[in-house]
Parts: structure tokens; C-alpha cells; sequence
């Protein structure tokens, strides 16, 4: 056993006495505690044992807590915590402390509130093991139901579902330099402190200790589960070195193939992604802009510039089952997550970073807010912001929405007659598309970048989906992305959201040409 496993317990924090008030703690003696952190040297948290480790799926999978063992569970309380184990892929146990009536205190590790895949791992978990995070449950849908609706466990991240999803994207608490060369770097949550809510409570605050090699930070999450399960959330940032790359509120998920990709060999499901599209909304121009998710080839890295943004997120707008045919994985009941800032973030980058993956089991995508400034030893940075786990509308867009991207030869059947063109095609509903005719005059906004060629482009009602329908023929140039940006208007109005899509340079559809 190593010292710093043995020194989870029994105590409560290098700052924070034994059994405090809890008057005497609030956010911002989290802040003065990441402030001091920030000004040491970084150390790396302590491991747990190497046998949790090297624990198979099947049986860390095994080690499951007693759900009447769930703290608050005494006093029939609406919210109650379920302590997650160590092992696996949960390398570093954290401190988690409780606030209530009397005071601050640990929640001690208790080996007894778990059942074991099997004896010989029972034996060997050591009494003052501690936990690798914790899960939040409360009656989502039934009364007398508790429901796991929300998870922080490993490094920053965290997940979380709205009361008709099941657990897909996640979150975290902030991405440090994700998709440079040098490789990305993970800090984690150390430290975890619960205020005990009435038993009535609709809603719980909670606080996290960051730290990392680069910066140490302080948070202050209240959450309000329900239909859409929201996370105010309060950080302050203290750098402990120049940050090249900082993402803010970043979201992670998962897109293997889709409906504007072909289906690899050998998989018969229509579709399998956590999310299908990367939807942001600029303040200063009003655009909101809609990316749909591929898998590609190799990293790709993409920059949005806003000049006050309001808000992006990853969405899973495809809900219909048949469009997955997954009865084991559900991706149809995957969530969509919305980040809208609080107050104005200034001049930045929404990013999207794109990793190729040759299955469903990586999450290869990550969307985050990264400020124009430089980030710098001996700041102090404050963001704040909401974060919405929950349905495909979740962003409460008031123009027209794409509801699906298909992509084709441009020199074929159905396609056309132009050699090296690729057709696409894009259906939007919603919003003002809602209140035309079918013969309204509904026209296309459509730009080629890149040097590309724009060979046609035209608009019609799809009378059976209830949809409008834009087709767009275009070229693009030699060793060039083919890069498109459209819309639908009339003579009055924008009515949909920009859809934007970005094809890589000396690729077909699959990836690289033959």
C-alpha cells in the first residue's frame, strides 16, 4: 500500500480542519485553495494498486456498490451519491468530503458497500482504498425510482442525461491542449465536496478541486436534473505555466459512421454515433451554424471564430431507431449537451477536433471554447457557464434546422453528369420553414470556397418527410478541400442555420482515393 492511498482517509484536506463549519466553506475557499496549489510545484496524484489496474472490463465491471448503501439514503432524500470504485481506466482515487448540518467531513472508503466479481479481488482491496469519483441518482421519471443521471469519475470528466436519455457524450471540466503535436495534457479533479440538500431538493451544489501540470482551478456546479438536466457551473483558472492551447467547457463523443458517409464493410447498422453535429451560435452575427460529424482519415482540427459567443454543443439530432437498429447500445437515446456562456467570453474559437477511429469504442471527438488571448503563468481566469444534457432541440434554435447531410458522386445516376463533382444534398425543417407552402419561394444560399466550383444548386418540398430539400453540384479544386457553406432564405428572411461541410483534400467519401 502505498503512503498516499493510506492518507485518503481519516483526513480531510491539507487545508481544511476536521469536521469545520460548514459556514465557514463556501466557493471561494475552494478558489483560495486552487490559488495555493497553483503556487506549488505540481505533483501527480498517487496511484491505486497495480492489480485494480490491470483489472479485466468483466471484472472491475464486477465491483458494484450496494444502492442501499447510498449516501442520503436513510432519509429517503431525492438526491443520493453512489461512490465510484477505482480499477481500470480509474487510475487515481479523489477525496470527497460532505457538507451538512455538522459540519465538513470525509466520506470514508468502506469496503463492505460493494459486492466483488469474485473472492481473490475482495481480498486483496485495501480497507483505506478511497474512490475514483462519485455518481448522482434522483427520481428522473418515477417517484420511488432512483436514477443515475449524473457521473464524475476520471481525470476532468464528467457525464450526464436528461430523464428520456441513456449515458453517452460527456464533458469536462477543461481540455489542455487537445490535438497538438506535443500531445494532450489531462488534469484531474483531486477533490470533491457535497452540500447535503433537503430531502425535497429539485436541485444539489457541489464544488471541484482541479489539478494539472499547467494550472490548478477551482469549480462550483449546482445541478437541476429533470426532462433537460442542467449544470450551472462557476470556474476560476490559475495558471501555473504559459497554455498553449486552453479549451473551455469541453464536450467529448463519438462518431464511427453516418448517414453522410458510407457504411464501412462489414456493418449492417444504418448509423453509429453519439453525436451527429457541432451546432454554433455567434452572438455578434446572430449565425448559427450547423457542422455535421465525420470520421476522418487523419487529425483534423477546425476553428470557428466568434466574436461573443452564446453558445455551441455537440447534438445528436437523429433520434429515430431505425436509423441505428441498435437494441444493445441505444445511440438513439443518446444526448445532445449545450454550452451557453455566462456574460460575454470576448473574441475566440469554438474548436473541433476530429480523430480517426476504426470503431465505435473511441471517443474521437471534442468541441471547446478557446479564448483569442494568450494564456499565461500568474492569471486568474474566471469563466462561467450552463451546460444542458438532454434532447435534440436543447439549443432552442428558432431558424430551421438540417435534419439530415447525404453525400454522393457527382457523376452518376441520381448524382449528375460532372466528372470529379460530389453531390450534396441537405434537408432542413423547423422554424420559419414550418409556416410555407410547399410552392413558397424558397431559395438557396449556397458558397464554395477553397477555389472550388459551385456547378448548381436548387431547393424543393419533400412532401413525404415534410421537409425542404437544397442539392448542391460542386468541384472542388485540384489538391483543394472542398469547403461549402449554405442556407435557405426567401426575400424576406434567413430561415435556417448556416450548414457548413468540409471535405479533405484528395479523398473520396471513404477517405483516400484509390
Amino acid at each position: 500500500m502505498t503512503k498516499g492511498i493510506s492518507l485518503l482517509t481519516g483526513v480531510l484536506s491539507l487545508w481544511l480542519p476536521l469536521h469545520a463549519s460548514a459556514a465557514d466553506f463556501d466557493f471561494s475557499s475552494v478558489v483560495d485553495k486552487a490559488r495555493t496549489l497553483a503556487a506549488s510545484p505540481y505533483k501527480s496524484p498517487e496511484p491505486v494498486p497495480k492489480f485494480l489496474q490491470e483489472l479485466s472490463f468483466h471484472d472491475y465491471q464486477g465491483i458494484r456498490f450496494k444502492a442501499e448503501n447510498s449516501l442520503w439514503n436513510e432519509s429517503n432524500s431525492a438526491f443520493q451519491v453512489m461512490p465510484v470504485p477505482p480499477g481500470l481506466f480509474y487510475k487515481y482515487p479523489v477525496k470527497v468530503h460532505v457538507i451538512d448540518e455538522q459540519g465538513v467531513h470525509p466520506l470514508k472508503f468502506d469496503k463492505n458497500q460493494f459486492t466483488y466479481p469474485n473472492t481473490e479481488v475482495e481480498r486483496l482491496i485495501p480497507a483505506d482504498l478511497g474512490y475514483a469519483g462519485f455518481k448522482l441518482t434522483f427520481p428522473l421519471k418515477e417517484p420511488e425510482v432512483q436514477s443515475q443521471f449524473l457521473v464524475f469519475a476520471g481525470a476532468s470528466y464528467y457525464r450526464a442525461v436528461g430523464e428520456d436519455n441513456n449515458f453517452g457524450i460527456s464533458a469536462r471540466g477543461l481540455a489542455m491542449n487537445t490535438g497538438l503535436p506535443g500531445g494532450e495534457e489531462f488534469p484531474d479533479f483531486v477533490e470533491f465536496w457535497l452540500e447535503r440538500p433537503t430531502p425535497d431538493a429539485k436541485v444539489m451544489t457541489f464544488y471541484g478541486l482541479l489539478n494539472g501540470k499547467s494550472l490548478a482551478g477551482a469549480y462550483r456546479f449546482t445541478v437541476t436534473p429533470g426532462e433537460n438536466t442542467v449544470l450551472d457551473v462557476q470556474s476560476v483558472l490559475f495558471p501555473r505555466q504559459d497554455v498553449e492551447l486552453l479549451g473551455i467547457a469541453p464536450l467529448t463523443s463519438m462518431f464511427y459512421y453516418g448517414e453522410n458517409t458510407i457504411r464501412p464493410r462489414g456493418e449492417w447498422r444504418p448509423q453509429v454515433h453519439d453525436s451527429d453535429g457541432l451546432l454554433v451560435h455567434d452572438g455578434a452575427s446572430d449565425e448559427w451554424l450547423w457542422r455535421p460529424l465525420r470520421n476522418p482519415q487523419t487529425l483534423n482540427m477546425d476553428y470557428f471564430a466568434t466574436q461573443n459567443v452564446r453558445g455551441f454543443g455537440l447534438l445528436q439530432r437523429d433520434t429515430e431507431f431505425r436509423n441505428y437498429m441498435d437494441l444493445e447500445a441505444h445511440y438513439d437515446g443518446r444526448p445532445s449537451a449545450w454550452v451557453k456562456p455566462t456574460g460575454d467570453w470576448g473574441k475566440g474559437n469554438v474548436v473541433l477536433v476530429q480523430l480517426p477511429t476504426p470503431d465505435e469504442t473511441n471517443d474521437n471527438i471534442v468541441a471547446f471554447w478557446k479564448p483569442e488571448a494568450a494564456v499565461g503563468k500568474g492569471q486568474e481566469l474566471k469563466y462561467d457557464y450552463q451546460i444542458q444534457f438532454g434532447g435534440p432541440d436543447i439549443a432552442q434554435s428558432p431558424l430551421g434546422r438540417t435534419k439530415a447531410s447525404f453525400l454522393g458522386d457527382g457523376m452518376r445516376i441520381g448524382g449528375g453528369n460532372e466528372e470529379g463533382a460530389i453531390r450534396l444534398i441537405v434537408d432542413f425543417a423547423g422554424g420559419p420553414l414550418t409556416e410555407l407552402k410547399a410552392d413558397a419561394a424558397v431559395l438557396g444560399d449556397v458558397s464554395v470556397q477553397q477555389d472550388g466550383e459551385l456547378i448548381e444548386q436548387f431547393v424543393e418540398y419533400v412532401e413525404p418527410l415534410k421537409r425542404w430539400r437544397l442539392s448542391i453540384l460542386a468541384r472542388p479544386a485540384p489538391d483543394r478541400p472542398l469547403n461549402v457553406r449554405a442556407f435557405l432564405k426567401d426575400e424576406a428572411q434567413t430561415l435556417t442555420e448556416t450548414w457548413q461541410y468540409e471535405l479533405p483534400a484528395g479523398t473520396d467519401l471513404l477517405g483516400p482515393a484509390k
